[in-house]
């Protein structure tokens, strides 16, 4: 179910029925179709057993907005992660396939106009890169009230308490704001385009998945976030 839980299981206990209905449902959630392999007691080490999810679910949509050179990283990145990636950008000389040969989609249309006609839902990732205020307040305006899973947007501190007050006399309420990831990405001391596009991968995932972000070192966090686990959310097991 789309909130963690789950009906049923295997006969082999409840941690063997967390972790498999974990694993399953991530591979729903990227739309992937494989096999999953759990350990006797819901271990993810050893293999004695193994499933098979079939998903019919398209991947979930990624897409960048702003044909700049990080964006060129990140299209790869999010390939890399299942997203199916559009790059949109209202510039026809940045936004061509020779730029981004593995981007799915490019599309040259204002950016804002292009979301509100385009199909979005709750897997969806919205990354904002176009750091220029005609873009992003349109832009942001819409995405910020949109049932989407990550909103993110590049630029400095200085450019996002500019473009916060930009957002806000638009009419963006501040409940509206708080969704909005900016600085986009996770503190990573990220410096080229790809280290850049690995700190925003790195928080999609965390955002998906429920993690923190956080050195797992020393934590007392757990490894995998298990949607269901007694810990986190309390699922229907029967």
């Amino acid at each position: 179910r789309p909130d963690g839980s789950y009906e049923g299981g295997l006969g082999a206990g409840e941690e063997l029925d967390r972790t498999v209905a974990a694993e399953a449902g991530a591979f729903l959630d990227a739309g992937r179709t494989g096999t999953v392999e759990v350990g006797e007691e819901g271990s993810r080490c050893g293999a004695p057993l193994t499933l098979l999810v079939e998903s019919s679910v398209p991947p979930p949509r990624m897409i960048v907005f702003g044909a700049i050179d990080f964006a060129a990283a990140l299209v790869r990145v999010g390939k890399f992660l299942g997203h199916h990636v559009t790059v949109c950008d209202a510039r026809p000389v940045f936004a061509t396939r020779a730029r981004f040969p593995e981007a799915d989609e490019i599309v040259v249309e204002w950016p804002h106009e292009y979301l509100a006609r385009t199909t979005v839902d709750a897997r969806t990732v919205l990354c904002v890169l176009t750091h220029d205020a005609k873009f992003d307040v349109p832009l942001l305006t819409l995405a910020l009230r949109l049932p989407v899973a990550y909103v993110g947007a590049m630029g400095s501190r200085r450019t996002h308490l500019d473009r916060e007050a930009r957002l806000r006399e638009a009419g963006v309420t501040d409940l509206e704001l708080a969704r909005l990831r900016s600085p986009i990405g996770l503190d990573l001391g990220a410096r080229t385009p790809e280290e850049t596009a690995l700190s925003i991968a790195a928080e999609i995932v965390a955002n998906r998945r429920g993690g923190t972000g956080a050195a797992l070192t020393g934590a007392k966090t757990p490894i995998h976030h298990d949607p269901g686990a007694p810990a986190r959310r309390i699922g229907s097991v029967a």
